[in-house]
């Protein structure tokens, strides 16, 4: 009996070796995935035919896909849905996302991919929601099979924009923003937003820019922002753009200079940049970045209103010229010169490198984050 005994024991044991045998996966295991220690920033480049992806670390630049007549690129910090043709966009999986459990975070990097084209003009993403907008109203992507590389849709509404927040849709409806359900049935209204022209998902919550200034719909309350003595001579914001995540967005004046929304104060505050090519804030008590169309790069104090840095920056300016931010550094896109620079923006906008390119980076958007 204990010779059997023993046998059985060996038996069980190389079953258990077997190809069969299931191994547990590490917590936070994604099946063609790298975890790293480190976010894995990538930038998603496009001139007017082709659309690339730069890794940030390895300096690797891949070609994903060839289309035409590219337009513009938009990104919601892993995927990059690129408008091409009459009403199309085609979307890129850049190869590096971060997943934020709270207690602690997960850094992935893997091949960049072409997933396809689908119907549609623009996107506004939030809350692990993309809603992608064309003729006939607007669609809602399924985030999480488009992270296994599948296109499918979770529904849509009949109406031509929506920002989806806090499990809910924000609709721009009759001079205010209505409230939906992510099945479409309404679910109130939100406030008051005449004309508005831009939304974004911010660390204090969605804002979408009116006519009077902004509308802040938080997780617990709801706020209009006036900009003093209203928009004033310099004209009204355009679109807002800043670190993601952030609670303080810039963007150009109608008449030159850069409006500034705090969210977190609750106040719109002006910059007398003069004409501007480009904007990004870098986020609160950081500086607000302002490409000239002189070519140079100058860093605001939006509190103070002053300006405290500046650097020469592109020899042959270009308007097509964009600014990301993230939580250490900026790139700036370089069209005439064929090349991205990175800034250290909180070392006197020192250039820290600057990668050439063969091609002309019209649309960059920054992922990974």
């Amino acid at each position: 009996m204990r010779r059997w005994g023993a046998a059985l024991a060996a038996l069980i044991a190389l079953a258990g070796c077997g190809p069969d045998a299931a191994e547990p996966q590490p917590h936070g295991y994604v099946a063609g995935a790298e975890e790293t220690a480190e976010p894995q920033h990538r930038l998603v480049l496009a001139d007017d035919s082709a659309v690339y992806v730069l890794d940030l670390i390895t300096e690797d630049v891949t070609e994903v896909a060839r289309l035409g007549g590219i337009t513009g690129v938009e990104g919601d910090g892993r995927f990059a849905y690129v408008a091409h043709g009459a009403g199309a966009l085609r979307v890129v999986d850049s190869g590096a996302w971060t997943v934020d459990h709270g207690d602690h975070v997960h850094y992935y990097r893997a091949a960049p991919r072409d997933l396809g084209s689908v119907d549609g003009r623009r996107v506004l993403s939030g809350d692990g929601v993309v809603a992608v907008s064309g003729d006939g109203g607007t669609r809602l992507l399924d985030r999480a099979r488009l992270e296994k590389g599948d296109i499918s849709w979770l529904g849509s509404v009949p109406y031509e924009s929506a920002l989806p927040f806090r499990d809910r849709l924000y609709v721009p409806v009759d001079g205010g923003i209505e409230v939906l359900t992510r099945e479409g049935s309404p679910a109130g209204r939100a406030g008051e937003c005449r004309e508005p022209r831009g939304a974004a998902v911010t660390g204090r919550g969605a804002v979408f820019t009116c006519s009077s200034g902004a509308l802040l719909i938080g997780r617990d309350d709801v706020r209009t922002i006036h900009p003093e003595l209203e928009w004033g001579p310099a004209g009204r914001a355009g679109g807002l753009h800043g670190r993601p995540g952030s609670s303080v967005l810039a963007g150009p004046a109608r008449n030159g200079g850069v409006w500034v929304l705090d969210a977190d104060a609750g106040e719109w505050r002006f910059l007398d940049t003069g004409p501007v090519t480009a904007v990004a804030a870098a986020g609160p008590e950081e500086p607000v970045l302002v490409l000239t169309p002189d070519g140079v790069l100058r860093g605001w104090d939006y509190a103070s209103g002053r300006q405290v840095s500046e650097r020469r920056l592109l020899t042959r300016p270009d308007e097509r010229a964009v600014i990301q931010a993230d939580q250490a550094r900026a790139y700036v896109s370089d069209p005439a010169g064929r090349a991205v620079h990175e800034i250290d923006y909180r070392d006197g906008l020192r250039r820290a490198r600057t990668f050439p390119l063969g091609f002309t980076p019209a649309h960059l958007v920054e992922t990974g984050r």
